[in-house]
């Protein structure tokens, strides 16, 4: 027996197929998953294998679709779209392709189970943020025990105000220009940016300026993807979220 198929054979894995110790993966790992898959690995699966695994590497998540298709045309070219991605994992590349790089296989915000916090807090003077359910203007609102509510919904930009001054913020058009860039990512990519996505992605539309940690920090000293999901209405950020 080989000294790959040997270290397959000492492997473990999750019922999905992803390996269960991240730091198992190597390339002969990758190869011999593939094999299993019915794969034969080329150099554009390769490309798409260590896309993945460095995007892993810098925001501890794995992309989801629109941001994988995004990222992938930008380094490698617009023939990496979805069609060719097809082409190259017919089993998927968020299932199949994750799975032969060895990293998680993603998910949107909203496929992940909300954590309800069953105590009451209602402005408790101990938090810095609302947890369980706080009341604004005659409504009930529930929120995550991370402050982050749980029907978006019901977010407007009074209730951010609202949000904004129980952290002690005084919202102003800075504070609002990063407010409205994690809402509209949101909506595009279907996940809240933790802070370097978050910074990566200012930088491209609104410049170095508006994307520095110093300058995200200044406006939202509990961290500008935590805290700034919490008043921009969005759900809990996943992965490595403010450092």
């Amino acid at each position: 027996m080989g000294s790959a198929a040997l270290q397959m054979k000492n492997l473990e894995f999750l019922p999905d197929g992803h390996l269960a110790n991240l730091d198992d993966w190597s390339e002969d790992v990758a190869m011999d998953i593939a094999h299993r898959e019915g794969l034969t690995l080329i150099e554009d699966h390769w490309k798409v294998i260590h896309y993945l695994r460095d995007f892993y590497r810098d925001f501890h998540i794995s992309p989801v679709m629109k941001l994988m298709l995004k990222g992938l045309k930008s380094s490698l070219g617009e023939q990496f779209n979805q069609k060719y991605l097809d082409l190259l994992f017919p089993d998927g590349v968020l299932h199949q392709g994750s799975k032969i790089a060895g990293v998680p296989e993603p998910h949107l915000d909203a496929e992940l189970e909300n954590h309800r916090y069953t105590s009451k807090a209602n402005f408790a003077e101990n938090t810095e943020h609302f947890v369980g359910e706080f009341e604004y203007n005659g409504k009930l609102y529930e929120v995550s025990e991370k402050g982050n509510l749980l029907d978006q919904s019901l977010w407007d930009k009074d209730l951010a105000t609202f949000l904004a001054d129980k952290e002690q913020i005084k919202l102003t058009d800075e504070h609002w220009e990063v407010l409205n860039f994690m809402r509209k990512f949101y909506f595009e990519y279907g996940v809240t940016p933790m802070v370097y996505m978050l910074m990566k992605h200012l930088k491209e539309d609104l410049g170095a300026s508006k994307a520095s940690k110093e300058y995200l920090y200044t406006l939202f000293p509990g961290g500008p993807s935590r805290q700034g999901s919490r008043i921009a209405g969005l759900g809990e950020p996943q992965g490595c979220v403010d450092p």
